[in-house]
């Protein structure tokens, strides 16, 4: 997907490591959150799974959007300019 992009719009190699070792680390821990959970229970782990993903996807993301918001309303009106989201510079 990165080369993808236009050259003048590529988000630099650190931003991007970044972005994507987020991404990375949460999929780890949802999938060792997976097989610890089944091991606990006598559940069959792919209905575990989809139960874990589908709690991620809806329940926490809102979640994430609602503290998002906050925290950018709380950024916002306090001034504190380095911790604007998205703004990495």
């Amino acid at each position: 997907k990165r080369f993808k992009e236009p050259k003048e719009e590529r988000r630099p190699w650190r931003i991007w490591f970044y972005d994507t070792s987020k991404q990375a680390i949460g999929a780890l821990f949802i999938h060792f959150a997976n097989v610890f959970l089944s091991d606990l229970t006598e559940e069959d782990p792919c209905s575990l799974y989809l139960i874990n993903f589908i709690l991620d996807a809806t329940l926490g993301m809102l979640l994430i959007w609602l503290g998002v918001k906050v925290i950018s309303w709380i950024v916002q009106r306090k001034k504190y300019t380095y911790l604007v989201f998205g703004e990495y510079g």
